[in-house]
C-alpha cells in the first residue's frame, strides 16, 4: 500500500493534467485534420470538374476562331481590287493592297509569296514586329497554302504569339500563290477567353507569359511553374490530375495548364486556366476557427477542473510561496517545514538550502552587477566613436569632388595670364587644396571598417599619416610636434590601419594629458631600428603618470579620465594589437617628467622602404598641339569636374565631349570614335562599373581606353576589380601632371 501511496503522491500532477490535456489536444487536431482533408478533397474534385469544363470550352473556341478566320480572309484574294495585285505578282503594285488588307481585315503583318522561298511582299501594322521572325514561324502554314490547303495555324515570333492563316491565290483554277495574315493573341483575346470560359487564364509561349488576365508581379513565374509541371509528358502538378495550388494576392487559385496545337510541333506554345476557390477557402477557415474555438473552451473546461483537483493536492506549495516572498523581501532567515517526501517535500529541502547561500552571495552580485553597468556604459561610448567614424568616412569622400575641382581650376588658373599678386593667391589655394586632400585621404583610411590585412607598410608613413588627422587640435592646442624620423627604414609586416589606431590612440593621450596641465607643450617622436625591430618612441612634456597607475595602464576599463571621458579600453586595444603583430609597447614615466611609449615591430627583412622622391617641377606650359586628332570623353555627374577636364583637355588640343550619366555616355561611345574614356566610379543610374561590364559586353577594344576617375579612394571591392581588369584609375582630387601622365600612357598603348 505505502508503495503506491508513495507512486500517487510523487506524481499525481502528472497522472491527472498532462493525460487530459493532451487528449484534447489530439482530439482537436485530428478533428482538424479530418475536416482539412475532406473539405481539400473536395476542393480538388470541384477544381478539376471545373477547369475540364473551361479546358473544353477553350479548345472549342479555339476552333470556332480558327473556322471564323478561315472563313473571313477565305475570299479576299478573289476579290477584283486584290486579283489583280496578286495576279501581277510586282513588289510595289502589292505594296498598297497588302496595306489596305491590313486596315480592313484587322490583321497585324501580311505576306504574299508564290514559292516557299520567294516572297515577294509584306506589310505590318507596327513596325516593332519583326517581318523575317513572322515569316519563318508561318512558313509551315504558308507552304501547306501554296499545295492548295487553307491553313490556319498558331506561331511563336518575335515575343509574341500569333494566329496564323494562310488561303492559296487561284488564278483560272491555277495556283499562283498564297496570302499569310498574322493575328497577335494578346491580352485584349485573353480576357475574351477568360469572360467565356469563366476562368482566368494565361497564354504561353517561348518560355515566357505573352498574356494575362492577371497582373500580379508574381503570376508569370508561377504560371511557367504550372505549364513546366502540367503540361509536360512526364510532369505532373503538386495535386493528382495535373492541378497545381498557387496564391496570387490575395486569391487561391487551383491551375491546369494545355498546349495549342501547331503545324511545328512546338511544345513551348500553351496557355494556363486559373479556378479560383477563395470563397471555398474562407468557409474552412470559418469551420476551423469554429472547431478552435469549440476546443479551445473544451480544453479550457478541463484544464480548470483538473486545476481544482490539483489544487488541492498542491496545498502545501503555499506554504512555499509565503516563505518565498519573505525571501523576496529580503529575510534570509525564513525555512520552509518539510512535511512529506513528494515533490513538495523535496522542493522545501532544496529552498532551505538556497536562502542559506544567498545571503553570501547578495554581496558578490552586488558588486557583479556594479560592474555590468560600467562595462554597459563603455561599451555604448565605444559604439558611439564608432558610428562617428562611419559618419567622418561618408562625409570626408563627399568632400573628394570639391577637392579635385579647387585644385583643378586653381591649376588652369596658374597657366592664365594673372598678376604675380594673383599668382601667390592662386599658389596658396592649390596648396590648401592639397593639404586638404592629405587629410581627407588619411580620414577616409582611417574611419573606414575593413578586415584586418597585414602587408609591408613604412613605418614613416604612417606616422605622418596620423599627423596629419591629429595636426588640427595639436596646433590648436599649442603643442609642437618634433619628429626624428631614420631615413630609409626597414619595412614591418603590420595591418597598416591598426597600427594607426595605436598611434592615435597614444598621440591624442599625450595631447590630452598636456592640455589638462599646462598652456603648451611639446610631442617627440623618433624612429629608427633596434635589431632585430623597428622601434618608434613617442615622449610628450605633460605632467606624466603616476607609478601606481603605469603597471594598470593596459587593463581593460582602467582610466583616470572623468566619467563620459573615457572608455578604458584604448591603451587595451593598443596592447593587444602591438602582441598580435608580434612586437611590445612599453611605457616609461615618472611624475611631473612626462610620458613615454616605445613602440617595436618586427622588421620585414629584404624590403626596404624607398628613399622619398620629390616631384618632377613643372614649368607650367603645356603643349597645345598634344591632343591634335585625338577624342576623349568624359562621363561624371558632377558638372564642375566636366568644366574643368574639359577646359584642360581643350587648351591642349583635344576634342572633348562630356556626359553626366552613364546611360548618356554608352549612347555616345555607340555615336561615335573615341581614343580614350574618362569614367567616374559612383554616379546615379549607371555607375562606372557597369558603364565598363556592357562595354566589355558590346565593344571590348573600347575598355581598354577607358580611365576610371573617383573620390572613394579606399574602396576595397574597386582596388580589387582594377586590379583584375588592369585598368588605370585617378583618385580625386589630382593634378593635371598626373591626369596627363595617365591620359598619355593609355593612348600610348593604343
Amino acid at each position: 500500500m505505502s508503495s503506491p501511496r508513495a507512486m500517487f503522491n510523487a506524481s499525481f500532477r502528472t497522472k491527472v493534467l498532462v493525460p487530459v490535456l493532451a487528449c484534447m489536444v489530439i482530439l482537436m487536431a485530428v478533428t482538424v485534420f479530418v475536416v482539412n482533408r475532406h473539405v481539400t478533397h473536395q476542393f480538388e474534385a470541384e477544381a478539376r470538374e471545373t477547369l475540364a469544363t473551361a479546358d473544353a470550352e477553350f479548345r472549342n473556341l479555339l476552333g470556332n476562331r480558327s473556322d471564323d478566320l478561315l472563313m473571313r480572309f477565305r475570299n479576299l484574294p478573289n476579290e477584283p481590287r486584290y486579283r489583280a495585285a496578286l495576279q501581277l505578282g510586282d513588289a510595289p503594285t502589292l505594296h498598297q493592297p497588302l496595306v489596305d488588307l491590313l486596315g480592313e481585315q484587322g490583321a497585324d503583318i501580311v505576306f504574299y509569296a508564290t514559292a516557299p522561298q520567294k516572297i515577294l511582299a509584306s506589310e505590318k501594322r507596327d513596325p516593332a514586329i519583326p517581318t523575317a521572325d513572322f515569316e519563318t514561324a508561318a512558313g509551315r502554314a504558308m507552304r501547306q497554302a501554296l499545295t492548295g490547303q487553307e491553313t490556319v495555324d498558331t506561331v511563336y515570333a518575335g515575343g509574341r504569339l500569333y494566329n496564323v492563316v494562310s488561303i492559296p491565290v487561284y488564278v483560272d483554277r491555277g495556283l499562283i500563290g498564297a496570302l499569310t495574315f498574322g493575328l497577335e493573341i494578346g491580352d485584349a483575346e485573353a480576357q475574351k477567353f477568360s469572360r467565356l470560359t469563366h476562368s482566368q487564364i494565361a497564354l504561353l509561349a517561348g518560355g515566357h507569359v505573352i498574356a494575362s488576365t492577371l497582373l500580379d508581379a508574381d503570376a508569370n513565374v508561377q504560371f511557367m511553374s504550372i505549364f513546366a509541371n502540367s503540361a509536360s509528358p512526364n510532369g505532373a502538378g503538386d495535386l493528382p490530375g495535373g492541378l497545381k495550388q498557387i496564391v496570387l494576392n490575395p486569391q487561391h487559385y487551383f491551375g491546369m495548364a494545355g498546349r495549342f496545337d501547331s503545324l511545328s510541333g512546338d511544345r513551348s506554345l500553351g496557355y494556363v486556366l486559373l479556378s479560383s476557390y477563395e470563397q471555398s477557402l474562407r468557409a474552412l477557415q470559418t469551420t476551423q476557427q469554429v472547431l478552435l474555438g469549440v476546443s479551445l473552451c473544451a480544453i479550457l473546461l478541463g484544464a480548470a477542473t483538473v486545476w481544482l483537483l490539483v489544487n488541492k493536492a498542491t496545498r502545501p506549495l503555499r506554504e512555499l510561496r509565503d516563505s518565498v516572498e519573505a525571501v523576496g523581501r529580503g529575510d534570509f532567515t525564513q525555512r520552509v517545514p518539510v512535511r512529506s517526501h513528494d515533490e513538495c517535500g523535496e522542493l522545501a529541502t532544496v529552498f532551505n538550502q538556497m536562502t542559506e547561500n544567498l545571503q553570501s552571495s547578495r554581496t558578490q552580485l552586488e558588486k557583479t552587477v556594479e560592474t555590468l553597468k560600467t562595462t554597459q556604459a563603455q561599451l555604448i561610448q565605444s559604439e558611439k566613436l564608432s558610428a562617428v567614424g562611419e559618419f567622418v568616412a561618408g562625409v570626408t569622400h563627399e568632400l573628394n569632388n570639391p577637392l579635385a575641382t579647387v585644385m583643378g581650376f586653381s591649376e588652369l588658373l596658374q597657366k592664365a595670364d594673372v598678376g604675380a599678386e594673383n599668382r601667390r593667391h592662386l599658389d596658396m589655394v592649390f596648396k590648401s587644396a592639397q593639404r586638404c586632400q592629405k587629410i581627407v585621404q588619411s580620414l577616409l583610411s582611417f574611419a573606414r571598417r575593413r578586415q584586418p590585412e597585414r602587408k609591408p607598410v613604412s613605418v614613416n608613413g604612417l606616422v605622418e599619416a596620423v599627423l596629419e588627422i591629429v595636426s588640427y587640435p595639436l596646433r590648436t592646442g599649442n603643442i609642437e610636434v618634433v619628429k626624428q624620423f631614420a631615413p630609409h627604414l626597414p619595412m614591418v609586416l603590420a595591418d597598416a590601419h591598426q597600427i594607426q589606431q595605436v598611434l592615435l590612440n597614444i598621440i591624442n593621450n599625450a595631447r590630452q594629458a598636456i592640455e589638462a596641465h599646462q598652456p603648451r607643450g611639446r610631442i617627440k617622436i623618433i624612429t629608427g631600428v633596434r635589431e632585430p625591430n623597428v622601434r618608434i618612441t613617442i615622449q610628450d612634456d605633460g605632467p606624466g603618470i603616476p607609478e601606481e597607475n603605469v603597471r594598470r595602464i593596459f587593463d581593460p576599463f582602467f582610466t583616470t579620465k572623468e566619467v563620459g571621458k573615457g572608455t578604458g579600453l584604448g591603451l587595451s586595444l593598443c596592447y593587444g594589437i602591438i602582441k598580435e603583430h608580434g612586437g611590445s609597447i612599453t611605457p616609461l614615466s615618472r611624475p611631473g617628467e612626462g610620458a613615454t611609449f616605445i613602440i617595436e615591430l618586427p622588421i620585414t627583412y629584404d624590403v626596404v622602404e624607398p628613399a622619398e622622391i620629390s616631384p618632377p617641377a613643372e614649368n607650367g606650359k603645356q603643349n597645345p598641339r598634344e591632343g591634335a586628332g585625338r577624342r576623349v570623353l568624359v562621363i561624371d555627374d558632377e558638372e564642375a569636374i566636366l568644366q574643368m577636364i574639359r577646359e584642360d583637355l581643350n587648351s591642349s588640343g583635344y576634342q572633348v565631349d562630356t556626359a553626366t550619366d552613364g546611360e548618356s555616355g554608352l549612347r555616345r561611345l555607340r555615336q561615335n570614335h573615341y581614343d580614350a574614356t574618362l569614367c567616374d566610379w559612383k554616379m546615379p543610374g549607371l555607375n562606372g562599373k557597369q558603364v565598363y561590364e556592357q562595354l566589355r559586353a558590346t565593344n571590348p577594344g573600347l575598355c581598354q581606353r577607358l580611365i576610371f576617375i573617383t573620390g572613394d579612394v579606399i574602396n576595397e571591392p574597386m582596388r580589387q576589380f582594377l586590379e583584375s581588369e588592369k585598368r588605370p584609375c585617378l583618385a580625386k582630387p589630382f593634378t593635371f601632371a598626373e591626369f596627363h601622365a595617365t591620359l598619355k600612357a593609355v593612348l600610348a598603348n593604343q
